[in-house]
């Protein structure tokens, strides 16, 4: 009874129709009612009871649920199924026409006040501009879509608060991004809301962000957490997020071969599902594994197929962050050239607004080839450039390497004051607890 119009709109609703039919009072009230009581309905003087108007809509013509709201029967449904090709269009890469989908949608969803597809709607758009590396676009409407849901239980809420932490981890804001997927988590277990598809989703996204911090503990718990949760989950392509996300922490405790595992499962899940930024990713994530095993051939194989599908897809920022890996295992195999080139080309299209760590990472990357070129200005500059944006996205995981490195050069150019000062601030960084908030880690939920 809450889904509906008020009296007035409904009354001049029906007369309305009414008068397009060419129907009396009389007519439309037989059998059961009478020709007032139309005359009172259609003044908007009374609310008509659901079997009342059920009555009415057949003798119209018309169904209840658009006698009753103005939208046209099954309008809902309908817009869900075309959100889901517009989500299915995103994955196979698209995301210039899934946007164009969804912008469609949502104004479809607002004309008819459709909440819960309009923030849908809301939801693909911010997927959409992510994915093109307009990560401002993207925060604002992921902003929206959590607006719109209002007061809707926070695990209906989750997908949009998880895709304003990704868009601030993007940018470079790790802390910021941490504190929102915690925050969360803890509101999730503190309020007995044990959704496993929306505790699996956050804990998935909060690894990224730890690794960056240098939180590895914590990473690693929520790795276990993540893996405990899978088998709750029925949508394959979170249980293959959570499989490429984990897979990041096991490469990291030195468990390669569980780590390729984990990144086969999730790229067969991915190619059924025929989402190919994440198969792209999972690609990526391989190369980085070969890289981390000096397979350095299989590397850039995995590197490059990752960077070509990106890069067709128009995924700006994530074929850029591939590039940086790629770039690394082109130096190794000597090839320094064409990795100074494609770092170059990638600086163009990063900002320390828009991927801060990987824009480090190339400025990391072209002071070690230009250190090995023996151009110590160069590299001397690219590493403090380097450090600058780690600093300030708060990556304390690669600060104290960089700061290592930096010292190191000023010491071989006999600068040692210089270089005594990188040292001890790496040297704070390492020693840093890697807490990410004020409070301590979420609590475990219900396994």
């Amino acid at each position: 009874m809450a889904d509906r119009d008020e009296p007035e709109i409904i009354g001049r609703r029906v007369q309305r129709l009414r008068a397009e039919r060419g129907l009396t009072q009389r007519q439309l009230a037989e059998p059961a009612y009478t020709p007032a009581y139309i005359s009172t309905l259609e003044a908007g003087r009374v609310r008509a009871s659901e079997p009342a108007l059920r009555h009415i809509a057949d003798r119209l013509g018309v169904a209840y649920e658009e006698l009753a709201t103005g939208r046209p029967a099954h309008l809902a449904t309908a817009l869900r199924l075309r959100l889901t090709d517009a989500q299915r269009t995103l994955a196979t890469g698209e995301a210039e026409a899934a946007a164009e989908q969804y912008a469609a949608l949502l104004a479809e969803a607002v004309e008819h006040g459709l909440a819960a597809e309009e923030a849908a709607a809301l939801l693909g758009l911010g997927e959409c501009a992510t994915e093109a590396g307009d990560l401002v676009t993207g925060r604002r409407r992921f902003e929206e879509a959590e607006q719109r849901l209002g007061d809707a239980p926070l695990p209906l809420r989750v997908p949009a608060i998880r895709g304003r932490a990704v868009s601030h981890y993007l940018a470079g804001e790790l802390r910021y991004a941490v504190y929102l997927l915690e925050s969360t988590l803890d509101e999730l277990n503190r309020t007995g809301l044990h959704d496993p598809d929306a505790l699996l989703l956050l804990y998935a996204s909060v690894i990224g962000p730890y690794m960056d911090m240098g939180a590895h503990a914590r990473a690693a718990q929520a790795a276990e957490f993540a893996l405990a949760l899978a088998p709750q989950v029925g949508d394959p392509a979170l249980v293959a997020r959570m499989h490429r996300s984990v897979a990041r922490t096991m490469l990291a405790e030195g468990r390669a071969a569980e780590a390729d595992a984990s990144l086969v499962k999730a790229a067969e899940l991915y190619r059924q599902l025929q989402i190919r930024t994440e198969l792209a990713n999972c690609h990526w994530m391989r190369g980085y594994l070969h890289a981390q095993n000096g397979e350095l051939e299989r590397a850039e194989g995995e590197l490059r197929q990752a960077h070509s599908m990106l890069a067709a897809q128009r995924a700006a920022l994530y074929s850029s962050q591939a590039a940086v890996e790629l770039a690394d295992v082109l130096h190794r195999r000597g090839k320094s050239d064409e990795a100074a080139a494609l770092l170059h080309e990638v600086l163009g299209d990063l900002s320390p607004e828009r991927g801060a760590v990987h824009s480090a990472g190339a400025h990391r990357l072209l002071g070690i080839i230009a250190e090995d070129a023996h151009d110590t200005e160069a590299a001397e500059e690219h590493y403090v450039r380097a450090l600058s944006l780690l600093e300030r996205a708060g990556a304390a995981g690669d600060l104290a390497d960089l700061c290592r490195m930096l010292g190191d050069l000023l010491r071989r150019s006999g600068r040692v004051e210089a270089a005594l000062d990188a040292y001890r601030t790496g040297l704070g960084h390492r020693t840093a607890p890697g807490t990410t908030t004020l409070g301590p880690a979420p609590a475990q939920p219900p396994l």
